[in-house]
């Protein structure tokens, strides 16, 4: 694909607002390796491996991070404070597609003494910050696309998404029994051994997610508590303190209120390692990664966001390709 110079120009400088943004709140900017020892095990992402070969030092394997998080909350747990970070990484077994890339730019921020729902604010000051100094770039000419964009934002539980796009009322489908009869209803053909994430996740992709922040950018909030991530349960509820944003009809963001709880942690770890057993790619959990939390850990909220789909959405690009230089696709495909 031919180098397109003004959305080089123009990449660099929504990095720059990026950073910006973050230091003029009192952010401190990190920057921390690609590669780990080890990883945190999320079931449904495939990691790439390399290995570390040297005459004089037994060899291991490396893994080129999915997410900066397992270096940023250790930085955290030393006491940095909030903290952001730009960089590359990596998911393995990805879709070769207009919104998909194996290597991407992820922007990742961690803010102390805050919740989810403080992380939406502060994203969509994000969002408006980015449009209205987009918007002066192009001298007022304005394009329809950015103000699409404008915060705020629609917000819509995963809950009220479930009963508008797939009428389902997920509070009463607690076992997996119950959301495979609301499967087979949508026309859907469970396995037996379905689980309930696994049911979930057939129904969300194919009924659900579709239709969501097509038109306006939207935060999909209150995940199931089924669905297992390092985000802290809402108590007395079954969800969990969690959201994504979608913009342009793509998931662009994702959210916790992190979990602090070292059992909790601990449960999310075993649980997820036996589900990556079987993996495309074998990795090493990271056995030490809980131990951060067994010494106290502060309260706070993380995002993560795909700055590619972000410029994506900024500049009204189609491609994927266009706002990533090199792309791993066409490596591939030469």
């Amino acid at each position: 694909m031919a180098m397109d110079l003004r959305m080089m120009q123009t990449r660099a400088r929504i990095l720059t607002n990026i950073r910006d943004f973050f230091r003029n709140r009192g952010y401190l900017e990190v920057d921390t390796p690609v590669l780990s020892p080890g990883l945190i095990p999320e079931a449904t992402i495939e990691a790439f491996r390399t290995d570390f070969v040297n005459p004089f030092h037994r060899g291991r394997p490396l893994y080129m991070v999915p997410s900066p998080e397992i270096w940023m909350k250790r930085l955290i747990a030393e006491g940095t404070g909030n903290i952001f970070q730009v960089g590359h990484v990596f998911r393995n077994s990805e879709s070769l597609g207009t919104r998909h890339s194996p290597e991407f730019t992820m922007l990742e921020w961690y803010t102390l003494d805050a919740t989810y729902q403080d992380s939406v604010c502060i994203t969509e000051e994000l969002v408006l910050t980015l449009v209205q100094l987009e918007l002066a770039e192009l001298q007022a000419a304005g394009e329809a696309h950015l103000s699409r964009l404008l915060p705020p934002f629609v917000r819509l539980s995963m809950a009220e998404a479930f009963r508008i796009h797939a009428r389902v009322n997920l509070e009463e489908c607690t076992e997996a029994e119950d959301l495979a009869e609301e499967a087979r209803k949508l026309g859907l053909t469970p396995r037996d051994d379905d689980s309930w994430q696994e049911l979930f996740n057939r129904i969300f992709l194919t009924f659900v997610e579709p239709n969501i922040g097509r038109e306006r950018p939207t935060i999909l909030t209150d995940f199931p508590s089924q669905v297992a991530t390092l985000a802290r349960t809402i108590p007395g509820t079954p969800w969990s303190e969690r959201w994504e944003l979608y913009m342009e009809g793509h998931e662009t963001a994702n959210c916790y209120t992190e979990e602090t709880d070292p059992e909790a942690i601990r449960r999310f770890f075993t649980s997820e390692a036996v589900q990556k057993e079987g993996a495309l790619v074998e990795v090493e959990i990271d056995q030490d990664f809980p131990e951060l939390f067994a010494r106290g850990f502060p309260p706070c909220s993380g995002v993560a966001l795909g700055i590619d789909r972000l410029i994506m959405a900024l500049t009204d690009a189609q491609d994927i390709r266009g706002v990533i230089f090199f792309p791993v696709h066409d490596s591939l495909r030469s």
